[in-house]
């Protein structure tokens, strides 16, 4: 008497689900390869941009975002002589208490501050481009931080004609704030094809 082996032998759903783990990987493959595309597309971008050496100018303006160091930066441009004069956006309100204390406070050295409008980066690139005009500025230095470098720099040299010098803090960021920058970056780049000042 011959055997038969019937199909739902033990081999045969071994090797059933040997097809299915492939054609998983297969699916899956296909995001992270893009996650993976994507974030070696965005490290020139956001993790490591151009950053420029300080170097003397008429002004340092310090953009609004998170509290991320980069007032501290601003402040000690200043205090290194740098600019004559050093200048916050302040997109916050009077409710924020780490603006309130610079934009309200006492310091060796001329500290002004402005609301930009929009509150924007493009709305503190137009306030730049006005201060600069009213004040006969050709070298500002702007200070953000390293994700958001890139595309300030790209939007502030759309509105401000002198010559800019992009400065950065460099705060240790999670890996979830890095993902978040990489698409609130991005977004920023793709809203700013439609706008322009």
């Amino acid at each position: 008497m011959v055997a038969i082996r019937s199909s739902s032998s033990p081999g045969s759903r071994y090797c059933g689900a040997i097809k299915q783990i492939k054609s998983a990987l297969k699916i899956a493959g296909i995001p992270l390869s893009l996650l993976a595309l994507g974030a070696a597309a965005g490290w020139p971008v956001f993790v490591s941009p151009k950053i420029d050496a300080p170097r003397s100018a008429d002004a340092i303006v310090v953009l609004g975002g998170a509290h991320d160091g980069r007032e501290e930066v601003g402040i000690q441009l200043m205090k290194d002589g740098y600019a004559p004069r050093l200048i916050f956006s302040n997109p916050y309100g009077d409710n924020d208490k780490k603006m309130r204390s610079i934009c309200e406070g006492t310091f060796d050295f001329p500290v002004d501050c402005f609301v930009p409008s929009p509150s924007t980066t493009e709305g503190e690139g137009f306030e730049i481009e006005r201060m600069a005009n009213a004040n006969g500025w050709k070298t500002v230095i702007v200070v953000t931080f390293v994700p958001h470098i890139s595309r300030a720099r790209h939007i502030i040299s759309q509105c401000y004609q002198g010559e800019l010098v992009m400065v950065a803090s460099r705060p240790e960021l999670s890996i979830g704030t890095w993902a978040f920058n990489y698409v609130y970056q991005t977004a920023g780049y793709v809203k700013n094809l439609f706008s322009h000042c």
